[in-house]
């Protein structure tokens, strides 16, 4: 049960750390799409910066996301990345694009899912060879 627990645990964290960190650096590029379609029109009559501008800041708090996430901060990160996947969610209803939506509510459960595995993860007490206990982080 506990190698199951830990792939889970690590698939989950190398995706909710490897992804946002590579949508977060694209939204400086736009390599891979073009992220301000996604921005529903009434988010953009309600930021008070351009959508570009916007969409920068977007990016850097995904890649911190994901850099806390792969850091070994999953327990807190993935709370982070769960709440930020519904709040894109509901932009994208109001933009109409529910499938996409769809996406992303399933993306936070995960993302959820992780948070609530981090702590087994990362409080686990392992014994050494000589027998001590240490606590490991990541």
């Amino acid at each position: 049960m506990r190698e199951r627990i830990e792939g889970s645990y690590w698939a989950l964290r190398l995706v909710f750390g490897l992804v946002p960190i590579v949508a977060g650096l694209d939204k400086f590029t736009n390599l891979l799409t073009d992220w301000q379609k996604y921005l529903s029109p009434v988010a953009m009559r309600l930021l008070p910066v351009s959508p570009g501008t916007f969409m920068a800041l977007v990016g850097i708090v995904e890649i911190c996301v994901g850099i806390g996430v792969l850091a070994g901060y999953a327990r807190l990160f993935g709370w982070v990345a769960a709440g930020w996947l519904l709040a894109i969610a509901v932009n994208l209803i109001l933009a109409g694009a529910f499938d996409v939506a769809a996406r992303d509510v399933a993306l936070a459960i995960a993302a959820g899912v992780l948070a609530h595995l981090a702590p087994l993860h990362e409080g686990a007490v392992r014994r050494t060879a000589a027998g001590e206990v240490a606590h490991a982080h990541a």
